[in-house]
């Protein structure tokens, strides 16, 4: 017989938490050993009869179970743990991302880890975390444009608007091009993957036509309302079907 412990009754949100911790996978295996111990306590077992069947020590068993007995779920848990010492301070910190934000490397026009790392005698992967806390992401590059015109904001705000508060029994339409929309062809047959080399295509195409694709988005139910035209000009056929006459031209 092993030696007597505790016994431990457990209810039932207490029981559905612990098989929980036991068989979901994402728990830790520790974890997930301790909450076998207890569900093992609560049938009545003794401490031996649960470390042979766990394979684990005998005094683990009867500590975690103690500890359950004691304070319950919470004490299963591992306490947090202030983990290694750091080994950049807060001055360097803001050194980099000083670098980072006003100057350039020698010779190049952006900042890369290694070059970076090289500059203030760091590892690459700890500049990396630096820049991904303080998101700088001095490889990238973006486009802007400011309106020339006098009466933007006026124009913005009338845009705005419309969306924001139509007029009544009014339809809102936003028209915007959306170009690309074609049907390009090799000149030349595609080279397959070959050991040691990647897929190759030539760089010039061909063009095999272009359709005009007028499309409409309800916001409100989802539907796309289309209609495709073979020739592309000004006079477009946008009336019902049952109508021949086309549009007037746009001026």
């Amino acid at each position: 017989m092993g030696r007597a412990a505790g016994a431990i009754e457990l209810t039932a949100a207490e029981r559905t938490g612990l098989e929980g911790l036991a068989g979901r996978w994402r728990t830790a295996p520790g974890l997930a050993k301790r909450a076998w111990i207890v569900l093992a306590a609560a049938e009545g077992r003794d401490n031996k009869a649960i470390a042979r069947s766990l394979d684990a020590d005998e005094n683990t068993v009867g500590k975690w179970r103690r500890r359950y007995a004691e304070h319950r779920l919470d004490r299963l848990y591992d306490e947090p743990r202030s983990g290694a010492p750091r080994r950049i301070e807060d001055d360097e910190i803001a050194e980099i991302v000083r670098l980072t934000l006003e100057t350039t490397p020698p010779g190049a026009t952006h900042w890369s880890l290694r070059s970076m790392a090289a500059a203030v005698g760091h590892a690459p992967s700890t500049v990396h975390r630096l820049w991904k806390a303080f998101c700088r992401q001095p490889h990238r590059s973006d486009g802007f444009k400011l309106s020339t015109d006098p009466l933007s904001v006026e124009k913005v705000r009338d845009i705005v608007g419309l969306y924001l508060a139509p007029p009544e029994r009014a339809v809102v339409l936003c028209v915007d091009e959306k170009s690309h929309i074609q049907a390009p062809d090799r000149t030349q047959p595609v080279l397959p993957v070959r050991p040691g080399q990647t897929e190759r295509r030539r760089h010039d195409y061909a063009r095999h036509g272009t359709v005009s694709l007028f499309a409409a988005l309800e916001t409100a139910t989802g539907r796309i309302v289309g209609r495709c035209f073979a020739r592309h000009r000004a006079r477009i056929a946008c009336l019902p079907q049952h109508r021949r006459d086309p549009c007037p031209r746009r001026p």
